[in-house]
């Protein structure tokens, strides 16, 4: 027996904390009735419907796009710019793991598996990412070493696992993941980023993976996400 949102997150219902909001909205049946919050099921026996629609239990698919600057990650059809989704053509339905805004290029995780989704985003696992960034000015010594202090962004402090500068090109390593964070503390600093790629997720690297173009990955891909923290 496992609680029933993470079920549907594996499932690729959608990440396990939007599963829940499913749940909390009554949208979520076992066996015919509406289950609350922290309800458990059996995913072999008991049939669980979201929305209507019975649960099914995919292969699961993990694929890493190299996102081209441009394109906005999200899932909605109804968007009027350009999505991930138009990049990455499966069967399956899948989802991405966190976001690059439509300014941010470089490595992008697409899935199905709610879990992995959850290890990859969620705090408490300090999942590493590795960024490329191109300043409009030269990083002084003395920003340098503000940025080596850490830098307060909207009431927390970000710090940096590993920090390289080379007059205006920077590379580093965070495990934050909130929206714009690359962006918003080179601007604490008085710093604007002029481009911005993320290389490295854990140690999943994107290496030579053509611009816009996908794969799925291998079993020795998902152990590198696995390790890297």
């Amino acid at each position: 027996m496992e609680r029933v949102q993470k079920i549907m997150a594996a499932a690729g219902i959608a990440s396990r904390r939007n599963c829940e909001h499913y749940i909390e909205q009554g949208l979520v049946k076992v066996n015919g009735k509406i289950i609350k919050l922290g309800d458990k099921a059996d995913a072999t026996k008991d049939v669980i419907t979201v929305e209507g629609t019975p649960l099914s239990l995919p292969d699961k698919i993990i694929i890493m796009l190299h996102k081209p600057t441009g394109y906005v990650t999200t899932v909605r059809e109804d968007h009027d710019m350009k999505t991930v989704m138009d990049l990455v053509k499966v069967p399956q339905k899948v989802y991405p793991i966190g976001r690059l805004d439509k300014n941010t290029e470089g490595l992008l995780l697409l899935t199905n598996d709610g879990e992995l989704a959850n290890r990859l985003t969620h705090p408490r696992y300090e999942v590493k990412k590795e960024y490329y960034a191109v300043l409009d000015k030269p990083v002084s010594q003395q920003t340098l070493d503000k940025l080596r202090k850490g830098v307060d962004v909207e009431g927390r402090k970000v710090q940096f696992t590993s920090l390289s500068v080379l007059k205006n090109q920077v590379t580093l390593s965070i495990h934050e993941g909130r929206k714009h964070i690359v962006r918003k503390l080179f601007e604490k600093v008085g710093l604007q980023v002029k481009r911005l790629v993320r290389t490295k997720i854990a140690e999943l690297e994107l290496r030579d993976l053509p611009l816009g173009q996908w794969r799925e990955l291998k079993a020795e891909d998902l152990r590198k996400l696995q390790t890297g923290r």
